[in-house]
């Protein structure tokens, strides 16, 4: 039996429908996720930095998804515990790059930094580190850049503010010594030129069973005017404690990596007095900032601290660009070409290398509180 004409006319109106749902479906489809890596050590003796740093991006992410995404595309953060281990480090960059991420946000420290930077040129996948100061990766023109200043530009400042000190013994964490040589450098060749002197340096090795007394012992045994540590949170409080147990007034500074939150509930009474420096200011009262640190309190129930600030701003300079990007362009090109983003408490401005020089305040902790003093 041939088919009847109705029928034809049915399966063609039926063709006609099914067709036009399949437009409409089409046009209603959601647009593909854009993924963003975030890598940082959020385990170990160093997470709070990590993961500071990780719940400022996550936050910067969530708002924008709020406010409709990146062109209409919603943003996934794609999170890696980088260990603050090297190897570990090397091993989730190239599971991101593989995966495609469209940049990832970290490292949080300069030893990570100096394994990934080349695996990220070499995929010219752009790194956006929240906190890495390390002077050896300043002017270059690599896929590095970070919202934070030089390591020789934080030692600078407080050696500036410490210029009427003659005598600094320091001890410094040897795990991350492409940050703490640079700012020890930094830090010498300012104060040699006010006519002081860093008279003695101790490395150590950061470590669980790392013994800060006799540590303490050998920096004031040269009878210093000032004690400085250039370490992570965990260890300057420790040595502070040593410092304190032999020493009540000795004037202590440390670097920017050790003035976390941590600081503070892990030193006591025993840093009371030390005195810091930092690119923003806890107790600021731009409205984007009070904002900002509002809703990180909320979520995640702790400050922000300098980390978790960095980390916002950091992931929120790779959305903007990703805002901006036209086709054709490299996330580094518009990074380069845009220069200026804005930052919770100023902008940061990026210069041809990728490097960004932030206004630093001289910080002491006072009542357990940091306070801003210049």
């Amino acid at each position: 039996m041939g088919i009847e004409r109705w029928q034809i006319g049915v399966w063609t109106r039926l063709g006609a429908i099914l067709f036009g749902l399949m437009i409409v479906l089409g046009g209603c489809s959601k647009l593909e996720p854009i993924e963003i890596g975030f890598v940082g050590g959020t385990s170990g003796r160093v997470a709070d930095l990590g993961i500071a740093g990780r719940n400022g991006a996550l936050l910067a992410v969530e708002l924008r998804n709020q406010a409709g995404g990146v062109a209409g595309h919603k943003v996934e953060l794609i999170m890696r515990n980088d260990e603050q281990n090297p190897e570990v480090a090397e091993r989730v960059t190239r599971e991101l790059i593989d995966r495609g991420v469209a940049a990832i946000v970290g490292p949080m420290t300069s030893v990570i930094a100096a394994r990934m930077v080349p695996i990220a040129n070499e995929a010219g996948m752009l790194l956006m580190s929240p906190t890495v100061a390390t002077d050896d990766l300043s002017h270059q023109d690599d896929y590095f850049f970070r919202v934070s200043s030089s390591a020789r530009e934080y030692a600078t400042k407080v050696a500036i503010y410490q210029r009427h000190l003659r005598r600094v013994a320091a001890a410094y964490d040897l795990s991350n010594q492409s940050y703490t040589i640079s700012w020890l450098h930094g830090f010498r060749d300012t104060l040699t030129k006010n006519g002081g002197a860093v008279i003695q340096v101790l490395g150590f090795k950061s470590a669980g069973d790392t013994p800060f007394l006799p540590i303490a012992r050998d920096l004031l045994a040269t009878q210093p005017d000032e004690v400085l540590i250039v370490a992570n949170a965990v260890d300057t409080a420790l040595l502070c404690q040593q410092i304190r147990k032999l020493n009540a007034h000795v004037p202590i500074v440390i670097a920017e990596w050790g003035a976390t939150e941590q600081l503070i509930e892990l030193g006591g009474k025993a840093v009371e007095g030390v005195i810091m420096t930092q690119f923003f200011d806890r107790n600021s009262i731009v409205p984007r900032y009070r904002a900002f640190r509002q809703r990180y309190r909320d979520r995640f129930d702790q400050e922000p601290g300098f980390a978790g600030t960095a980390g916002f701003d950091a992931a929120n300079v790779v959305m903007d660009a990703l805002a901006q990007r036209r086709s054709g362009q490299s996330l580094k090109e518009v990074v380069q070409a845009v220069r200026r983003f804005e930052g919770v408490q100023h902008l940061v401005y990026f210069d041809e290398y990728g490097d960004t020089k932030r206004e630093t305040f001289i910080s002491v902790v006072r009542g357990g509180r940091f306070v801003r003093v210049e």
